[in-house]
C-alpha cells in the first residue's frame, strides 16, 4: 500500500462494484452494456429505462450478486448441525423460563427425541424453532399502514 498498491480485495471486488455504480449513476450507456454482456445477465426494458438508477443497478446486482444464495450458503456453511445439539440444550431451548424439563406435559416430552433425531420422515413431527425475535412497532407492520 505504500508503494500506490491496492489491496488485492479493493482491486477484485471493491473497485468493480463501484464501477459499476458510478456507470449506472453517471447513465453511462455504453459501460453498462459492456458490463452486462461480459456477466452474462440479461436486463429487462423496463428496468433499464426507469428513470431512477437504483432500480437499474438493483436489477443488474440482483443478477450478478444475489444476496440471497450468499446468505443461505453462509447459513449452511457456518452454522452448526443440528444433529450436534445436546440432550440438555434440547431441554434447555424447550424449557421457558423457570419451568423445568420435568414439568413438562409428556407430549411435549416426547417431542426432545424427535428434536435429536431431525427427522425428514412424513411420520415425524414438525418442530419450528424461533431463536430470535426483534420488537417492531406495530405501525410499521404492512397491515397497519394507511391506504
Amino acid at each position: 500500500q505504500s508503494k500506490g498498491k491496492k489491496p488485492l480485495f479493493v482491486q477484485l471486488v471493491l473497485d468493480n462494484i463501484w464501477s459499476l455504480y458510478e456507470a449506472v449513476m453517471k447513465r453511462d450507456k455504453e459501460k453498462i452494456e459492456k458490463i452486462v454482456t461480459s456477466l452474462g445477465l440479461k436486463i429487462g426494458a423496463r428496468e433499464s429505462r426507469h428513470a431512477d438508477p437504483k432500480v437499474h443497478l438493483n436489477a443488474i446486482c440482483s443478477q450478478w450478486l444475489p444476496i440471497s444464495d450468499a446468505v443461505l450458503s453462509m447459513v449452511c456453511n457456518k452454522l452448526p448441525s443440528p444433529l450436534d445439539i445436546t440432550a440438555e440444550r434440547v431441554e434447555k431451548l424447550m424449557c421457558v423460563g423457570a419451568r423445568t424439563f420435568d414439568s413438562l406435559p409428556p407430549e411435549t416430552q416426547e417431542l426432545k427425541s424427535a428434536f435429536m433425531k431431525c427427522s425428514s420422515e412424513g411420520s415425524a413431527p414438525v418442530i419450528v424453532f424461533v431463536s430470535k425475535m426483534f420488537a417492531v412497532d406495530a405501525k410499521a407492520l404492512p397491515h397497519n399502514k394507511p391506504r
